[in-house]
């Protein structure tokens, strides 16, 4: 046995949070894909079929009452609150991330324009040039929406753009590709000093980091459940809106599900009192309780414990990838500083679509994104320090095979 395989089972042997692995279905693979996909927890598919045979197959409609449907939204919210550092009554579960970037970036060029008109014009939204493409998307067509300048900048340029112009500042708490962890309390006090509003988008650091919303003032923040949150592919995204600003907030999409009597049908719109106002259409409910079932294992776990182990895993990696992999074989493009990185390890490589290929068909399953980075994600719930020498023992000889010259390609 190695050095470094001997060090894997003695922190594994030490490891706290060690026996959550037990509540996930997990086969001999090391599954480092958990930033874009979670791995299922055991409780869901009972919980499911509960839903489908006994909920919806014999209670039918009794079930929006009698199995909590109708409350789920914001139930299922309260349960994501502490993962982000968010006390309840704040967030709110439905609908696809896109779709809550869009309610949360107009929403917040509307807080940034006072119904009296007066103050600046505040007419510009200020984007990360290196978003999730979707996000670049989304806040292009809130610009068109809002009449407002659309500006992309590279976060940490942020702080020397804003003025009197800016009304939004849309950002992502963990770079997707790199796995950069961006400084949310800094360039939150930012936007506020300019008087403007921030949205974060947490997909890829709630239920791997610590987040803290409440504490350093957050406005308006979005995240998916289906990566670290393990909620399953496609499961309904969230909306947190801060305390104080909820009965000012004007979403763009005001449905029947957020209006303050959803049962009036009444012409006229009158948004519901609090966190209920990000609601659009009727909760899709399967994935919803699904969600529910999933977020069980976050039971007695504390995040700060979970960032501990996230560190420790990436710092491991990193020292086997270095030892395994003769020099200059890749580069790693996330941040060694701990304040600077997420729970992803990038790394860059001529040949990434081959090489994850082939990691795929050993066992170690990671994901690609073009031209040429190699992903692996660190979900700590689950992934053991075993796993992690595994992996770059087996990305060192996939290496040792592939030329760098080879053309990255998707894997199948």
């Amino acid at each position: 046995m190695s050095e470094l395989a001997t060090k894997a089972e003695k922190l594994d042997a030490s490891d706290e949070l060690a026996a959550k692995r037990a509540e996930f279905v997990l086969d001999d693979v090391v599954y480092l894909d958990g930033n874009s996909l979670g791995a299922l927890p055991v409780a869901v598919p009972g919980r499911v079929e509960d839903v489908v045979r006994r909920q919806w197959g014999e209670l039918r409609i009794r079930s929006w009452t009698e199995g909590g449907w109708w409350t789920a939204p914001e139930r299922i919210g309260d349960r994501i609150a502490p993962l982000v550092g968010a006390a309840a009554g704040q967030v709110v579960v439905g609908d696809s991330t896109s779709v809550n970037v869009l309610k949360a970036l107009v929403g917040a060029v509307r807080l940034a324009r006072p119904a009296h008109g007066g103050g600046p014009a505040r007419d510009e939204i200020v984007v990360d040039a290196t978003t999730f493409p979707t996000d670049g998307y989304i806040a292009g067509s809130a610009a068109r929406m809002t009449g407002c300048t659309l500006r992309p900048v590279a976060p940490s340029d942020v702080p020397g753009v804003l003025g009197d112009r800016t009304a939004a500042v849309l950002l992502n708490h963990v770079d997707y590709r790199t796995g950069r962890l961006h400084d949310l309390p800094s360039l939150t006090a930012a936007v506020h000093a300019a008087g403007a509003y921030v949205v974060w988008d947490l997909c890829h650091s709630a239920g791997a980091l610590p987040v803290g919303l409440d504490e350093h003032g957050v406005d308006l923040a979005v995240g998916c459940t289906y990566k670290y949150l393990n909620g399953g592919p496609g499961s309904p995204a969230y909306l947190y809106v801060r305390a104080d600003l909820q009965d000012r907030f004007d979403s763009p999409l005001p449905g029947w599900n957020s209006h303050a009597e959803p049962f009036g049908m009444r012409e006229d719109y009158e948004p519901a009192a609090g966190a209920l106002r990000g609601r659009v259409g009727t909760p899709d409910i399967l994935s919803m309780l699904a969600l529910e079932a999933a977020l069980e294992v976050w039971d007695g776990v504390p995040v700060d414990a979970v960032r501990a182990k996230s560190l420790a895993l990436t710092d491991f990696f990193l020292e086997c990838v270095e030892a395994y992999v003769p020099a200059g074989g890749v580069e790693c493009l996330t941040p060694r500083a701990h304040a600077e990185r997420g729970s992803q390890i990038a790394l860059r490589r001529a040949g990434a679509g081959e090489v994850m290929r082939r990691l795929i068909e050993r066992g170690v399953v990671g994901d690609f994104r073009q031209p040429d980075v190699l992903r692996f994600g660190f979900t700590p719930l689950y992934v053991g320090f075993a796993d992690v020498e595994r992996a770059a023992r087996v990305l060192a000889e996939v290496l040792a095979e592939v030329p760098a010259e080879v053309p990255a390609e998707v894997p199948a």
